[in-house]
């Protein structure tokens, strides 16, 4: 699977999700972007768009899009606080389909 990490994750999340195709926002050259713009961009080489922003379901029509997105809600971006929830990303990742949201987390 290919995943999107937002620019809010920690990048070294990818390490841990190794058995998908990672990339971050800044490495496909995106950063800044709109969220709009962003995912238009992510849909057309991407199957997951996972982020920390929690507004992204309610400020974009996100079934309108064609990439799949997981919402991680963690108490902060940091990598140990993201280390707990990486059980429930890879699940979801088996499970997320495009144009849905799928929460992970608290």
């Amino acid at each position: 699977m290919k995943v999107l990490l937002d620019e809010c994750v920690d990048r070294r999340l990818a390490g841990e999700l190794a058995a998908h195709e990672i990339r971050t926002v800044p490495q496909m050259g995106w950063a800044g972007l709109r969220n709009g713009e962003l995912l238009a961009l992510a849909q057309e080489k991407f199957d997951v768009f996972l982020t920390l922003d929690r507004n992204l379901s309610f400020q974009q029509p996100l079934a309108r899009f064609n990439v799949a997105v997981i919402v991680v809600q963690a108490p902060t971006n940091r990598l140990q606080d993201l280390l707990p929830l990486v059980p429930r990303i890879l699940k979801a990742l088996s499970t997320a389909r495009r144009g849905e949201v799928t929460w992970v987390g608290a």
